[in-house]
């Protein structure tokens, strides 16, 4: 398998309220708790999540099955916008003090 080059600055970050676009759980929403950049990669709550075998260890006393969310592609997550809870493209502005600021395409409303 070839090794994925690394990608450039992504524009989902970790807090953002995302909507899944495909695959087994597209259309729910939940919170970037990860991102993985090197990758391309997002870890959303409560999306993508898998069952995996837990040995006890020093760290886990419990050992079992726990369930784990596991990584999603970005490109198919998309930020919820701030006003009508819609999905929406991310792009940038910059302010009269030179700061650079992420908005949201559909609304113009800072994020």
């Amino acid at each position: 398998m070839a090794k994925r080059p690394r990608s450039r600055s992504m524009k989902i970050v970790k807090g953002d309220r995302v909507v899944v676009l495909t695959g087994k759980d597209a259309g729910l929403e939940g919170t970037v708790e990860r991102v993985l950049p090197s990758v391309g990669k997002v870890i959303v709550e409560g999306v993508n999540v898998s069952k995996r075998h837990q040995a006890p260890t020093r760290n886990v006393q419990q050992g079992g099955i726990i369930d784990k969310a596991m990584p999603i592609d970005v490109s198919n997550v998309a930020v919820l916008s701030p006003t009508d809870g819609k999905a929406t493209r991310v792009g940038y502005r910059f302010t009269p003090e030179g700061a650079k600021v992420r908005v949201c395409r559909r609304t113009g409303a800072d994020l």
